[in-house]
């Protein structure tokens, strides 16, 4: 297939899908909302215009919208620069400014005035300034490519080119290009990041975590899950590194929060960064996905999860050294197991190959679309069968070997040869972590219980041959008895601690080449490197079928509605307040009370105690003007609205593009969301603005913030 038309076809495809679109479903590219979106969006009660919400030369909403930490979203809500985003999105930082005697997690903190922000180390928050279309610039470039290798270095110059062109010499400005529909097209997404960001408020854990594991993913919800934090700037309101004489951020846009509230059927929209979604997603991956990814993860993060929250249930200060970690972990750990429930559920695979069957028709009713799309599903499923046991092998290696940090610190803190500017094993792109920052949060003790687990575990479900090489030690000079090797590498390793490593790096270097921890981890990036290669022959053909076939569906689909993939860039995506039947007989309200947090108290489980001020403010019905008008405090509310991962501490806002609410969660019902959209299930979960803000005022006492916001009451 000529691959420029490709970008054409989509173009095409997406203009003409105007009458078909559904509010609910999609995450919508702003730059697109005055083709496609607007007039549906007036149709269903919103009172904005395209410009309102994206406008590259006027203030618009999408500058009170700001990619936080690089992995969840915020919004601005004051003059200030105060940023509002979910506890569990600020969770990692608050938990590295967190000490047994100043534990911010476990009691809350709030700032009572700006010498009190606390600087949030490592922290940015991403602006975005503008989307450009570059589909034909980069196919252009591309197209003519003789082989993979030559395409990724004709993309990466046309990258560069279109990067410099884009930014010129704003020093403060980012560009990247980002691949949308399978490499059928392509943005330049220009971006500004600030560094100074400072840690403001948020509530105790027993607020911003209530139900903790068990409630995750599930309405009805009782979860005061937000957090708040300042971006500070120089004294011309750009970006710098954290100094003294940085000012509060001074934005374009900041949001009006509404306490009118939400009644069924209230038109809501989301503005965030959603991570990633697959929907287009066939049978054998969602066969693998269910059978080796999700499965594996399953399997070994339930292990290591029950040996951290055993030592953390008997020692405070791993209870801090260790939340975060596990809440990282458990979170997609509890979405894979709903995923797997809701693919067999749902019939998820059965739905995805009946869609391929009718694309396999299209296809072979037209020898020129034979042509052209004739091997799309065969390259993906050969792709697919190809590389299962790869799969299998480094997921293994992922979630077991990668999870030991006796090992991933050796890897990190080892001096490195002159040129090696590779990332520790297991590692990404990101801040720089130290020896101090790593060993405040870590414990020998219970990281040697989860490498014991972990390694026996590996070599129960792994072959003889896949194993990395310091598995022959534990049989030659451990007799085959892991716990001795593991008892062996912490005693002898100078990893363990941060004092042995320095001791270490100043004296005789050969005491670190002959660490055993530093071994092992040579060991495991060592094999991990070698599969990733023979990996790659599958990669290049699985991209190959994988683009094919989405243009295949676009074409197929023209005039449909049809949106890309999330891929962590803005997107839009509106609906409405509403309930929802999870099963027969049985329907969920839209809104939770106060009166649901009493209802769950359980001071005998950690997941469920309720702080004795919270009832303090709920019995003697202290609700200020955040209440309903029945005198109830409202705590969370649904939406229909289309997120997942990223889309957390998205604002969720009302006709008027108020604030009224911060997206947190999705639930139990849709767990399958991310491949195939369920319009009659799927819901997205939000705090109500009002129960924040009573949070902050009433029970933290830091109304104060009121002041510097707007309020439409």
């Amino acid at each position: 297939m000529n691959i420029k038309k490709a970008g054409i076809v989509i173009i095409s495809t997406i203009i003409l899908s105007i009458g078909t679109l559904r509010a609910d479903e999609g995450m919508w590219m702003l730059p697109l909302i005055q083709k496609l979106n607007i007039k549906k969006m007036s149709e269903t009660g919103f009172k904005l215009s395209a410009s309102d919400i994206y406008n590259i030369n006027n203030s618009s909403l999408k500058d009170a919208v700001l990619h936080f930490g690089g992995g969840c979203t915020a919004e601005i809500i004051s003059k200030e620069g105060l940023v509002l985003t979910n506890h569990h999105c600020g969770y990692g930082s608050i938990q590295k400014l967190s000490t047994v005697d100043h534990d911010y997690l476990q009691n809350g903190y709030w700032a009572m005035n700006h010498d009190e922000e606390l600087p949030a180390k490592g922290l940015t928050v991403t602006f975005l300034d503008r989307f450009e279309d570059v589909t034909n610039e980069v196919l252009d470039a591309t197209t003519a490519a003789a082989d993979p290798k030559a395409r990724e270095e004709a993309l990466r110059t046309i990258s560069d080119k279109l990067t410099t062109k884009a930014v010129g010499t704003n020093k403060y400005l980012k560009g990247r290009v980002v691949s949308f529909f399978g490499d059928n097209q392509y943005y330049m997404v220009i971006t500004k990041t600030y560094n100074d960001i400072r840690f403001v408020g948020a509530p105790p854990s027993s607020i911003g975590k209530f139900g903790a594991d068990t409630d995750n993913w599930m309405w009805p919800r009782h979860t005061g899950d937000f957090s708040m934090f300042r971006i500070y700037a120089d004294k011309d309101n750009n970006p710098a590194d954290f100094s003294k004489d940085n000012v509060p951020f001074k934005p374009k846009k900041f949001l009006t929060i509404s306490l009118k509230g939400v009644n069924q059927n209230d038109p809501a929209m989301v503005i965030g960064y959603p991570g990633r979604t697959n929907r287009f997603m066939t049978s054998y991956e969602v066969k693998e996905t269910s059978e080796i990814t999700n499965a594996i993860t399953i399997l070994v993060r339930g292990v290591r999860q029950n040996i951290l929250m055993t030592d953390m249930v008997s020692d405070p200060k791993i209870r801090l050294q260790y939340s975060n970690k596990y809440a990282g972990s458990s979170n997609f750990w509890k979405k894979a197991i709903g995923m797997n429930e809701t693919f067999e559920k749902l019939k998820v695979l059965e739905r995805r190959a009946a869609e391929e069957k009718v694309f396999t028709d299209w296809v072979s009713a037209d020898p020129s679309r034979v042509q052209k799309y004739g091997k799309a599903l065969d390259d993906v499923k050969s792709a697919i069968d190809g590389r299962a046991k790869l799969q299998i092998i480094l997921k293994y290696y992922t979630e077991a070997l990668n999870s030991i940090e006796l090992t991933t610190a050796a890897s990190r803190f080892s001096p490195k040869p002159e040129g090696d500017t590779r990332e520790p094993r297991g590692g990404r792109p990101g801040p720089v972590i130290t020896p101090a920052d790593f060993y405040k949060d870590y414990n020998p003790a219970t990281d040697k219980k989860v490498a014991k687990a972990m390694i026996a575990l590996f070599k129960e479900k792994i072959e003889a041959t896949g194993l990395p090489e310091f598995y022959k030690t534990i049989d030659t000079e451990f007799q085959g008895n892991i716990d001795a090797y593991v008892e062996s590498m912490f005693a002898k390793s100078v990893f363990v601690s941060e004092e042995k490593l320095k001791a270490a790096l100043a004296g005789d270097k050969k005491v670190l080449e002959n660490d055993p921890a530093l071994f092992a981890s040579k060991s495991i990036f060592g094999a991990t490197t070698k599969y990733n290669k023979e990996l790659d022959k599958y990669r290049s053909l699985y991209a190959q079928g994988q683009k094919l076939y989405i243009a295949g569906t676009l074409e197929m689909k023209s005039g449909q509605a049809i949106y890309p993939d999330a891929n962590s860039t803005m997107r839009m995506t509106y609906g409405k307040v509403l309930n929802y039947s999870p099963k027969d007989g049985v329907i969920f309200d839209y809104v939770t009370t106060l009166d649901g947090v009493m209802q769950k108290e359980d001071p005998k489980n950690w997941e469920f105690v309720v702080p004795a001020r919270l009832k303090e403010l709920y019995n003697a019905k202290n609700f200020g003007q955040y209440a309903l008008k029945d005198g109830r405090m409202p705590v969370a509310f649904l939406t229909n609205n289309d997120i997942t991962g990223g889309n957390s501490g998205s604002p969720v806002m009302n006709r008027k593009g108020e604030l009224i609410g911060t997206a947190f969660d999705g639930n139990w019902e849709s767990m399958s969301s991310d491949i195939i959209f369920e319009p009659l299930l799927q819901r997205c979960i939000n705090v109500d603005i009002r129960y924040t803000l009573f949070i902050m005022d009433k029970f933290g006492g830091a109304g104060y913030l009121l002041n510097e916001m707007k309020i439409a009451k």
